[in-house]
């Protein structure tokens, strides 16, 4: 979740919603390279066009080197595995969605819904633009710890952060007491992550893209709220 710095100025200008940032460090790879490396850049390109049509499974170093023009010994200059492309992706997609909540609620702010709203659909739509990406992190976690460690410290950020959100809201009286709100937090993020990860795969019950930020925006406004319309804002 992305906590806006500032004073509680009693709107919802200063609270999260679900995005992230996670270390940028080069993970996995070899010695650091310049950023704007041509060749680099176009290994992670290839990567996020393959994983647009396939599973990771199906996408081999061979088919990362080739895609980007490069032999296969020359990709692992760049990077150690798959998986180090897929966690420098991450990196990138975790930040680039941190930086579209952070925009979301620098907005001029309406009322409390109409930011929460900005706030989930940048965060809904940061990961629908990557949704090959997204898939790949999934299938990624159950089987490399480095993966899934870095997604576990991403969400821990998230939860932090809306946890906060949630306590600042209270404080103020505009949200409803009840359950602490580090697990309120918890359920609310992996409620996120489970509905964009259904939507994108089509694995069981799904809801649809047209209907993804309005379901998740009146779940958590009942929840932190205690009904649709927060009051108080």
């Amino acid at each position: 979740m992305v906590l806006r710095d500032g004073h509680d100025d009693g709107n919802l200008g200063h609270v999260p919603m679900p995005a992230g940032r996670s270390p940028a460090a080069a993970r996995g790879r070899r010695a650091a390279r310049p950023s704007g490396d041509d060749r680099e850049l176009a290994i992670l390109a290839t990567a996020e066009r393959l994983l647009a049509a396939r599973p990771l499974s199906a996408v081999s170093v061979d088919d990362l080197a080739r895609g980007a023009g490069i032999s296969r010994p020359t990709f692992y200059f760049y990077f150690a595995s798959k998986d180090a492309v897929l966690l420098t992706l991450l990196d990138r997609v975790v930040a680039e969605a941190d930086a579209a909540t952070r925009a979301a609620f620098d907005s001029p702010a309406g009322d409390a819904r109409e930011g929460w709203r900005r706030a989930i659909t940048a965060y809904y739509e940061t990961f629908r633009a990557h949704r090959g990406l997204t898939l790949a992190w999934a299938e990624a976690r159950s089987t490399n710890a480095e993966v899934r460690e870095l997604w576990a410290r991403v969400f821990d950020g998230w939860v932090d952060r809306c946890a906060a959100a949630i306590e600042s809201e209270r404080a103020r009286g505009a949200a409803r007491a009840g359950v602490p709100a580090r697990d309120l937090a918890v359920a609310l993020n992996s409620m996120n992550e489970r509905v964009l990860y259904a939507t994108f795969s089509g694995d069981g019950p799904a809801v649809a893209e047209s209907d993804v930020v309005t379901v998740l925006l009146d779940v958590w406004l009942g929840a932190i709220y205690g009904s649709s319309a927060p009051s108080g804002s």
